[in-house]
């Protein structure tokens, strides 16, 4: 439900927990209440209030995160949690690209279409090579990330950009790259 909450939010700007109930498939009051546990995670923040200063307006604090397995190897709690909101991440993202190739691409103009796509490249490096990769790719969208909406051009549109980055098991160690 948390997941939902941030998806919807990045996506479609401030909500109050009533308006983000029918989304999230809860009550407003249990999504509030899920709301005020994503604002002491830092993930969401007070928006500016809207016309009616009586209801509580919520925005997520970035347009998207990532997401590392905690580094305390001994920690099974954390591990767990960990395996579980990765699981769930999966799960939620798995099926966007063929409701992509559905839904969206078929309306998409040619030049949107030529520039949409997937890359699927092998790669062995080590896991510090690993870390450097995934900082590079952080340092290059930041600044598309946190521009402000006013910044953006005007033949602009939202792209959702989805890495899946799976280190092989033991037994695909072949090396070489594809």
């Amino acid at each position: 439900m948390r997941l939902a909450i941030l998806e919807r939010l990045q996506r479609h700007g401030p909500a109050t927990a009533t308006q983000l109930a029918p989304y999230v498939g809860a009550t407003p009051s249990v999504t509030s209440w899920h709301l005020r546990h994503l604002a002491g995670f830092g993930l969401v923040r007070d928006a500016e209030p809207g016309p009616d200063r009586r209801q509580r307006w919520w925005e997520a604090v970035a347009r998207g995160f990532r997401f590392e397995a905690p580094r305390v190897p001994d920690d099974e709690e954390g591990r767990s949690a960990a395996r579980a909101l990765s699981r769930e991440m999966f799960l939620r993202s798995g099926d966007l690209p063929s409701r992509w190739a559905a839904e969206v691409e078929p309306e998409l103009d040619s030049v949107w279409q030529r520039l949409a796509g997937l890359a699927d490249t092998r790669v062995v490096v080590s896991a510090d090579e690993l870390a450097a990769i995934e900082d590079a790719i952080e340092c290059v969208l930041a600044p598309y990330v946190t521009r402000d909406e006013a910044a953006c051009p005007a033949d602009g549109r939202g792209v959702r950009l989805l890495r899946y980055v799976l280190p092989e098991g033991a037994e695909e160690q072949t090396g070489g790259t594809s």
